[in-house]
This record gives structure tokens, C-alpha cells and sequence, in this order.
């Protein structure tokens, strides 16, 4: 059997495996090749399945906990307003390209999430990731590159922007340009430079679910039947896999295992659950002042020596406790920590829908759910409704539940299961098998290639 030489992932954010492999596989000839050749299924992300930090728990075989990453923004410290955005340098974990560099071998790595700024240069060429604000700044190595770059595809597009809009042509538009442009640089680059390990993330089918999930979805509130747009996710999936299909005529595919990942999935968000309006009503925060019409949540605006807990919005919550002694106005004693952490979340998990219905939600603590905790994390993850709701940050809402997004228009969710297809002629061809979480991608790639697989990962091989 030919020899495994060379892994190449192709990372799609945000892919949803029941789209690909339940309802369009049959449109999808490249994809649908690969799982017949090979072995595909959900993929379990991290918890919470956010992009940050889940493509670094996917390269780095490490959870949220570990690499004391929570979300796209986390707490620095204990005060109460210091929130910084997760970047690279939050990233101390070894990731798979950093095991490939110690043993001389080089590596691709084209807009993975989590490599902005690109501080540790790596055998082998880097574009970091959305992170980066422009194309002006140093967001490739060797720095070179950006040039290389613009003489390939002209403008190379980093992120849209403004994908929380009601511009759907303009966005559409966007993400088609974006997504055409990295499979351009994608080719370019594995047929021009060595490489042992090609990975690559678009972000184009997050940013269409975030714009486009209403006009798909039966389900959704606002669903449209005659919508000219009901067909904007299908017909963008069919496009990629035909990029998908270029990409790989460029590779020597008996030398190469192909992954085809996502970090997450998606579903239909039913609404947002105004988190800190329910702690307003449940008695656990307090504000100077009533908020009497919907707005941002300011720390400023808070009474915290009469405040036991606050909390974030975003597609997870965070639910954070004011403790005596940690936090700077803290009435929360360390004695009634845990008391008061097992009350929230009897109360979370038993909030109903809108409907009076069961909801679903689920709040963990995080010492329970990862191998170590650091940093500064939340003191609960809480999934609204299963995923299903998200976290609305705002205050004076008028009620618990919210039906406009918070943050722009949204009509998506991240599910917890994404996808995988792993296929290479020397591997069995399993067919679907739906085990595997995204920490196990690292200790199988390694394990392929011939290196170590170190212990201590959270992920095991899958061959």
C-alpha cells in the first residue's frame, strides 16, 4: 500500500454534517468521493464549539480549559471590565505544525484560526487568520509572501466585513469572492512550495449560515418559501466542492491523507435569552439605575456591592460570579461558591422557552468538563437551549426572550457536532462512524506521519 507522506486538511468553519452528508451529498461529487474512498461522520467540537478556541483544541489535541482559552474574547484578569480578544499569543499549547518543524519538516498553514499575530515563524509558509485586520499589516511568513500573494489573486480578502448585515446580495457577493480567491492562493501554494502538512480554513460557509440560515430553514421563524435566497447555502456548498475538487488535482493523492474538517456545525437560532435581564429578575444583579429600553451592558452601570453574579452574551453564555476576595467589589463568601454555582445552574437548566416548553439548556462548570482550568474562565458555560438560543448581552429588554440579534442581524447558531472525511488509499474505508471529536485530528495526523504521538493529549488516533 502507498505510503502516508503528506496530510493536507481542508478546514471548513463552520460545516454542518447533516447539509453534506444527509441532505446534499448527492450534489457534492468531490466530497462525496472521499467518503466513499475513506471514513467521514460528526465530528464533536470542544465545548463550547466556538471558531475560537476550537481550530487551536483541533491542532493542538488541547481543550478551551487548558489553553485557557473561553471564547473570541476572555476576561484578563479578576476586575470587572478587562475583556481581551484571544489572539496567538493566548496560543501556548504546540500545534501540529510546531511538531512538524522540529523534525525539519514544512508546513502550509493558510488562514487557520488562532495564528494572528504570527510571532513563532515555522519551516514553511503561514497567512494568518481572520485576526488580522487588513492586508497592509504582517499577516504572512515569510513576510515576502504577501507580495507573492497579490501578484497571485490581486486583493486577497482576509475576512468580509460587515457580515452581520442586511446587504444579502452584498454579502453573498463577498463570501463568493473570498472563498474563490483562498482556493486560488490554495493551489498556487501546494504546487509551488515544499510541504508535509497543507491546512487550510474557510471562513465562507460560517459567515453564509450567520447571513442566510432563514431562507433554508423551514423551521426558522422567518422562513420564506419564495425567497430568491433559499438556495444561497446549497448552491454556495456545490461551489466549494467543485474548489474543493481543484484543490486536490493538485495534490499527489496516493502520498496524501486528506482530512475534510469542520471545527463546529450549525442550526437554526429560535431566539436569544437575555441572560443579564434574567439575573436582573432572579435577584442575582443589580444596576444604578433600571434599564428601562434595551442597551449595552456597561460595567460602569452596575451596583456591585449588591450584585452575586453577571454575565456575557455571545452564542454560549458566561456566567460569571462576584466573589469576596477576587473580584474588586466581590460579596460572594468563598464558602458559598459552590452552593451558589449549583443553585444557577438548577435554575438555567429548568428556564423555559418562550412557549412555557422545556428548553434545554445546559450549564457546566468548568473544572468538570476540562483537564485543567486557566486563565481567568467563567465560572459556568452555559448552551441555551441546546445551542439553539444564544446569549443576549443587552439589558432592559423588556423581556427574557429576544428575537432580534443583539449584535446585527443572525439567523444561525454553532451546533456542537461538525464533520470529518479522512481518506488515503492505505486506509480502511470504514464508511460513516460518528466517534470522533476534533481533538483526535492531531495524535492521527501525527500517527500517520511517523512522529511520537506525546501523551498528555486529550485526543486519541483514529487508525
Amino acid at each position: 500500500m502507498p505510503a502516508i507522506e503528506k496530510i493536507a486538511i481542508i478546514g471548513l468553519d463552520c460545516a454542518e454534517p447533516s447539509l453534506v452528508f444527509n441532505q446534499w451529498l448527492r450534489d457534492l461529487p468531490n466530497l462525496r468521493k472521499l467518503c466513499e474512498r475513506g471514513t467521514y461522520g460528526n465530528l464533536e467540537s470542544c465545548l463550547p464549539p466556538i471558531t475560537v478556541p476550537a481550530w487551536s483544541c483541533m491542532a493542538s489535541s488541547a481543550d478551551p480549559g487548558t489553553l485557557g482559552i473561553y471564547g473570541f474574547r476572555n476576561r484578563t484578569d479578576y476586575s470587572y471590565d478587562k475583556l481581551g480578544i484571544s489572539t496567538s499569543l493566548n496560543v501556548r499549547e504546540r500545534r501540529m505544525w510546531d511538531y512538524l518543524d522540529a523534525r525539519g519538516m514544512s508546513s502550509i498553514i493558510l488562514a487557520v484560526p488562532g495564528t494572528y499575530p504570527i510571532t513563532r515563524p515555522m519551516r514553511g509558509c503561514m497567512t494568518a487568520c481572520f485576526l488580522a485586520a487588513d492586508t497592509n499589516c504582517d499577516y504572512t511568513w515569510p513576510r515576502e509572501l504577501k507580495q507573492e500573494i497579490a501578484q497571485v489573486v490581486g486583493e486577497y480578502i482576509i475576512d468580509v466585513k460587515d457580515y452581520r448585515t442586511d446587504d444579502k446580495d452584498r454579502l453573498l457577493r463577498s463570501i463568493y469572492e473570498m472563498t474563490e480567491k483562498r482556493f486560488q492562493l490554495a493551489r498556487h501554494l501546494v504546487r509551488t512550495k515544499p510541504w508535509s502538512l497543507f491546512w487550510m480554513v474557510e471562513l465562507g460557509i460560517d459567515r453564509l449560515h450567520h447571513g442566510f440560515w432563514q431562507y433554508m430553514d423551514p423551521q426558522h421563524r422567518r422562513y420564506d418559501p419564495s425567497n430568491p435566497l433559499r438556495t444561497a447555502i446549497h448552491d454556495y456548498y456545490v461551489k466549494l466542492d467543485e474548489w474543493i475538487g481543484e484543490l486536490l488535482g493538485e495534490m499527489e493523492l496516493d502520498k496524501t491523507a486528506v482530512w475534510v474538517v469542520s471545527d463546529h456545525g450549525a442550526k437554526c437560532m429560535k431566539g436569544g435569552v437575555a441572560f443579564n435581564d434574567w439575573l436582573i429578575r432572579e435577584g442575582y444583579l443589580v444596576m444604578k439605575e433600571p434599564a428601562t429600553a434595551p442597551r449595552k451592558f456597561q460595567f460602569a452601570d452596575v451596583d456591585w456591592p449588591r450584585t452575586r453574579v453577571w454575565g456575557e452574551g455571545g452564542y454560549y453564555g458566561r456566567c460569571f460570579i462576584n466573589v469576596k476576595g477576587r473580584e474588586p467589589q466581590g460579596i460572594v463568601p468563598q464558602d458559598a461558591y459552590e452552593s451558589l454555582r449549583n443553585e444557577l445552574i438548577a435554575k438555567l437548566e429548568a428556564l423555559p422557552d418562550d412557549q412555557g416548553r422545556p428548553m434545554g439548556t445546559r450549564a457546566y462548570k468548568p473544572q468538570e468538563i476540562y483537564r485543567k482550568v486557566t486563565g481567568v474562565p467563567p465560572d459556568l458555560v452555559v448552551l441555551f437551549g441546546d445551542l439553539n438560543w444564544r446569549s443576549v448581552g443587552t439589558v432592559g429588554n423588556g423581556s427574557v426572550y429576544v428575537f432580534e440579534n443583539d449584535t446585527g442581524p443572525d439567523e444561525a447558531n454553532h451546533a456542537q457536532q461538525g464533520m470529518y472525511i479522512l481518506a488515503h488509499p492505505s486506509l480502511p474505508a470504514h464508511g460513516r462512524r460518528d466517534d470522533a471529536t476534533l481533538y483526535d485530528v492531531l495524535p492521527t495526523c501525527l500517527n500517520m506521519l511517523g512522529i511520537p504521538v506525546p501523551a498528555g493529549l486529550r485526543g486519541r488516533t483514529l487508525i
